[in-house]
């Protein structure tokens, strides 16, 4: 058994401070309040559960729908070092085959998992069920119905490897396909749409939980027509995914997100290739996107393509906007493992996997464990057992 100290430790809806975390067999043992005889003692900053992100599309100049099996491991052992120890790689809308193809390259890559790294938890498959007129950066030749055989062939394509489909729930046989999907286990969530209100709510009476990139891409709030966005704030059967980049959505907005629905706001990033790369031009879903400095990455016309943010710097965001670190830290940790259902995920408890992340001051990730070993040391800063 080991035991980590950190100045301020986030348990759950508790903040410890001082707080000490026993670790044993990769599992969390035990959470108490002090430092005393830790083995570890943290200098400074705060110690959190590992970072969930349900929607991560590449990063580092890898794009998931064609990574390689070396490409795979590269990333997911990266992403450590921003915080993420959990992560649904993300592949859009691209004709049913590629994303039968894309499926079975991320299961074996899932599969192939061996040594400490972010874990990939499944595929989220965003598109192509998606509505013309809420396209975003999705190529409009390629939207389509949900018809039960495309349903079918993303379900059989790598058996466990669906975890999340994103879907316009206005479209011809949608409510059909999100039974068909919510029965099978996967996750349906709603974007890309310009459904009103009381079709988002009849998705959710159909088994949908989560709403993707609030505000974005979908019917936004109107005083007499809630719109897709108004729906998600106020369902407590939905969960919604934000991307606190302050370029996605506003900060008094990100703060209004989080004041009207406590508890169902998941940190996302959107990241796509560009992120964590110099500026450039990169590729998402087959097609090119410009990053420039300062500045998320777009399509050729100017339309916003994900982001290149990291999760550590949207609790970063999050924070600096006003919302408190514990909540923060929640959205980015328990509230996505939670939707999924992985209660050994996103907390620091007993029994829960020894997933954790040292954020300093600036809540920007110093060192970062996955079942109980250290897998990043930021910039060669490592936690040192104390003299």
């Amino acid at each position: 058994m080991i035991s980590i100290a950190a100045p301020r430790v986030v348990a759950g809806s508790r903040l410890l401070a001082p707080g000490r975390v026993e670790i044993e067999g990769g599992r969390i043992a035990a959470v108490t309040e002090g430092d005393d005889g830790a083995d570890m003692k943290l200098p400074y900053g705060v110690l959190v559960p590992g970072l969930v992100d349900l929607q991560v599309n590449g990063f580092f100049g890898v794009d998931f729908i064609d990574a390689t099996p070396q490409q795979w491991a590269d990333v997911a052992r990266r992403l450590a070092g921003t915080g993420v120890t959990a992560f649904a790689p993300t592949i859009i809308t691209a004709p049913i085959q590629d994303l039968v193809e894309g499926l079975d390259r991320a299961a074996a890559a899932m599969h192939a998992q061996s040594v400490p790294a972010a874990r990939i938890l499944g595929v989220h498959v965003e598109g192509p069920f998606l509505s013309e007129r809420r396209k975003g950066a999705h190529n409009p030749a390629l939207l389509r119905d949900p018809d039960p055989v495309a349903v079918e062939a993303l379900l059989d394509a790598a058996p466990g490897a669906l975890l999340i489909v994103t879907l316009a729930p206005e479209r011809p046989g949608a409510l059909g396909a999100i039974r068909r999907l919510t029965g099978a286990g996967v996750l349906v969530s709603v974007g890309h749409t310009d459904a009103t209100a009381a079709e988002v709510s009849a998705a959710a009476d159909a088994g949908a939980r989560m709403v993707t990139h609030l505000f974005n891409a979908q019917r936004p709030l109107h005083h007499r027509e809630p719109g897709t966005a108004g729906h998600a704030l106020v369902d407590p059967r939905l969960t919604a995914g934000l991307i606190v980049d302050l370029h996605h959505v506003t900060g008094e907005v990100c703060l209004l997100a989080f004041a009207a629905a406590p508890g169902r706001i998941a940190l996302v990033t959107d990241a796509v290739s560009a992120a964590g790369m110099p500026p450039g031009r990169y590729v998402h879903g087959g097609e090119p996107v410009i990053l420039e400095q300062g500045r998320p990455p777009v399509r050729t016309d100017g339309t916003i393509a994900g982001s290149g943010l990291r999760l550590d710097e949207a609790v970063a965001n999050a924070v600096g906007v006003g919302v408190d670190l514990v909540t923060a830290v929640g959205a980015a940790t328990t509230v996505p493992a939670d939707l999924l259902g992985r209660s050994d995920l996103g907390r620091i408890a007993a029994g829960a996997a020894a997933d954790l992340v040292w954020l300093g001051d600036d809540l920007l990730t110093r060192a970062t464990w996955v079942n109980g070993r250290q897998v990043f040391g930021r910039d060669g800063v490592k936690a040192r057992r104390p003299a």
